[in-house]
């Protein structure tokens, strides 16, 4: 897995991922339920990029990913799509930005036990159109290189210690820590839209830069 997509692993967590992240620490079981989260985190990043992948081997040479030189390529193709659509994206979090609001199910996450969490880390990752978008390039990506899915494990490593910023913030600082994550939180859920407009710009960036 080279650095162009590496810090992709950024951008899976940016918005209401790392939000739930963070509201999970506030918790009663901070570390149970954040560790369940953790592993939903992990096991959905490891099956999207693996189907993603296998999406793209199975489509073979009809549609092959191609070289990375080639600006014909089913994965150029894809990426220009995806630019085109997070500049959509970016430009509708500008334009809404006073009238953004975070996710209802995000409130209900401060009563959350370790299966709520191992769920809600499950579906933040697969159900998020942003992420489902990662995945899909970092499966043309490790198909244009035939490359296997050990190759996506620094990748899954990256999200997954994203993740665990906020916890291992807790485990560190503790009573500072517990005073400052929930004025964390406040600001992320008064603010989401500058993390998805500067989460848009980032992998705008990262697809673009050779």
């Amino acid at each position: 897995m080279d650095l162009q997509i590496l810090p992709l692993a950024v951008t899976m967590m940016a918005g209401p991922q790392i939000v739930a992240a963070v509201i999970l620490v506030t918790t009663a079981r901070p570390v149970r339920v954040s560790s369940a989260f953790l592993l939903g985190v992990a096991v959905a990043t490891a099956v999207g990029v693996a189907v993603t992948r296998g999406i793209f081997a199975l489509l073979g040479q009809a549609v092959s990913p191609g070289q990375p030189s080639d600006p014909g390529s089913a994965a150029t193709i894809v990426q220009l799509v995806l630019v085109g659509l997070l500049v959509l994206v970016a430009m509708k979090n500008l334009v809404r930005r006073e009238s953004v609001e975070p996710p209802k199910w995000l409130g209900s996450l401060m009563d959350a036990g370790p299966l709520r969490a191992l769920r809600t880390g499950l579906l933040v990752i697969l159900l998020m159109p942003s992420d489902v978008m990662v995945m899909l390039t970092v499966g043309a990506h490790l198909e244009q290189r035939r490359a296997g899915l050990a190759e996506a494990l620094p990748f899954i490593g990256a999200t997954v210690l994203i993740a665990a910023l906020p916890l291992l913030l807790y485990l560190v600082f503790r009573r500072r820590a517990r005073r400052a994550m929930p004025r964390l939180r406040e600001w992320l859920n008064t603010h989401s839209w500058v993390v998805n407009v500067a989460a848009c710009l980032l992998f705008i960036v990262l697809i673009l830069t050779p």
